[in-house]
């Protein structure tokens, strides 16, 4: 090769060095290989890794073994570590727990518990993150429901992440095949229900020409009677005086009139008479059985009554409506909408960007196909899908292999957004009315304006004044108490801490209509 070849060479490969450099400095260039480049390509960012405190409702739980659990760690990046407790001693594990002060990333606080002594204490503490000012940056937690929300504050700022329930969830379940024996309609007011339960106890639905039929199963479980005061106006727990004032639903006028219907009800015995030891674990059986006719309850209760009744070759049959008008309108009973939250530990989950990595967890979690995967697992091995419908393979109850065990994973959902009623059709005509049901109570519900509230006497006392008041509420629907023993009751109730109870929810409502 001459010299001069060897120049020219030299100057080109120069010359295609200098353009590469600076060609891969422009935004606008192809990306290339480690092997085209010569340089490392960009490396992922490590998983995180985050325990979580939860509930089991099964011995044989899903491990990190699962495809479930490896698909969900892929998804968010993170390394998991579920702590799951039984739910049969869950509030006593939780309590050790939080006084052990060594806390999980997350812990799980069921419904029941967020206001309990120990958790109040703890947010008061600092022990968790105010999540509240996040939520908006992230595109599945910032459709929470902001009454729901609200409901799970603390004094209005937000600590938790809510499991979404429907909170338009009540309705009332009854045989709709006797009432088209006695040539009756669905009822639309409360003298209408009345007259259903009457007619149910009197005009022999069944035809059986016997007289062996009641109007309303009511068990020991108070909440048909906390929904339907909610027909006559009385405030979900908490309503507003003249004032503007909070004030207890059973201090109202409406509370009366609502407990004088309840009486009545009982006395003509269009209720069953043992109620208040009633094992709700039965609740379906005397309509199962052919002996009552309604059931007031969550709307889901209408298909498991008319689905129990198939399995065990019981004719008849069950529909369903949500409320009734009253005296002032039509109400429905808000429920809180939630089952319970998941609070953010600051000892565990210590800088916002940790945090931020545990709301991406849930958020991606509640990804439509994420929801569905943990809810009802692989396509294929734990279900199919036959005319749009969910069909079951794979049951909690039958063996699961190590890798694609996905029981009790489910618990770790929030539902925000709500896909899972709306990604099949409805098993039966009644599944779908049920769900059109609770949407339409919506537009009536009542929510309760003291749910957020803290108050110090509530929290350790709340358990006993509760007590009081439901049993002054049996006492008088049975008939050991009249109208003014039932306010003796309620004296009773202010001396033990109703007063000042009413004293610090009002001063805590007064301070967050500031805010």
């Amino acid at each position: 090769m001459n010299k001069v070849r060897k120049r020219k060479m030299t100057a080109a490969l120069c010359l295609a060095v200098s353009i590469s450099v600076f060609t891969g400095c422009s935004s606008e260039s192809t990306p290339k290989s480690t092997a085209q480049t010569g340089t490392a390509a960009p490396t992922k960012e490590a998983p995180y890794n985050m325990s979580i405190m939860m509930k089991s409702f099964y011995n044989d739980s899903i491990t990190a073994e699962s495809k479930i659990w490896k698909k969900t760690e892929e998804v968010t990046n993170t390394k998991l570590d579920v702590l799951f407790t039984p739910d049969a001693n869950y509030a006593d594990k939780l309590n050790v727990t939080l006084a052990s002060g060594s806390l999980p990333s997350v812990i799980f606080v069921t419904g029941n518990l967020v206001k309990m002594p120990s958790i109040v204490n703890a947010v008061k503490g600092g022990a968790f993150w105010e999540i509240g000012p996040y939520l908006k940056d992230y595109p599945n937690l910032k459709q929470m429901n902001p009454i729901i929300l609200n409901n799970t504050s603390y004094n209005g700022k937000t600590y938790g992440l809510y499991t979404a329930r429907p909170i338009g969830r009540y309705g009332v379940s009854y045989r709709k095949d006797w009432l088209t024996n006695l040539g009756m309609s669905e009822p639309k007011t409360v003298d209408d229900f009345y007259n259903m339960l009457k007619a149910f106890k009197e005009k022999d639905p069944d035809k059986n020409g016997k007289n062996d039929t009641y109007g309303m199963v009511v068990s020991k479980y108070a909440g048909p009677w906390d929904v339907m005061q909610n027909w006559f106006g009385v405030p979900n727990k908490w309503g507003l005086d003249m004032d503007g004032k909070l004030l207890p639903a059973q201090l109202t006028p409406e509370y009366m009139y609502a407990l004088k219907f309840f009486k009545k009800l009982y006395d003509e015995q269009l209720v069953n008479a043992d109620f208040p030891v009633y094992d709700s674990a039965k609740w379906n059986d005397p309509i199962i059985n052919g002996k009552a006719g309604v059931a007031v309850d969550v709307v889901g209760r209408s298909y498991q009554i008319q689905e129990a009744m198939q399995a065990a070759k019981v004719p008849g049959e069950i529909d369903l409506f949500g409320t009734v008008k009253g005296p002032k309108g039509e109400f429905n009973l808000a429920t809180t909408g939630y089952g319970g939250v998941f609070m953010i530990s600051k000892s565990a989950v210590k800088t916002e960007a940790d945090l931020k990595k545990v709301l991406n967890f849930f958020d991606k979690t509640n990804d439509k196909d994420m929801q569905l995967l943990i809810t009802n697992g692989l396509e294929g091995t734990h279900y199919k899908v036959e005319d749009g419908k969910l069909v079951t393979l794979l049951t909690p109850e039958m063996p699961q292999a190590p890798d694609i065990n996905i029981k009790s994973f489910n618990q770790l959902l929030l539902g925000v957004p709500n896909v899972l009623d709306t990604a099949f059709k409805a098993g039966t005509p009644l599944r779908e009315k049920a769900l059109d049901v609770q949407t339409a109570n919506e537009k009536n519900v009542v929510p309760n304006p003291g749910e957020p509230l803290l108050s110090a006497t509530y929290t350790q006392k709340g358990a006993q004044l509760d007590q009081l008041l439901e049993d002054a509420r049996v006492k008088f629907i049975v008939g050991k108490i009249d109208e003014a023993g039932f306010m003796a009751e309620m004296e009773q109730w202010k001396k033990n801490g109703g007063t000042d109870y009413i004293k610090e929810m009002n001063e805590a409502y007064a301070e967050s209509q500031k805010k």
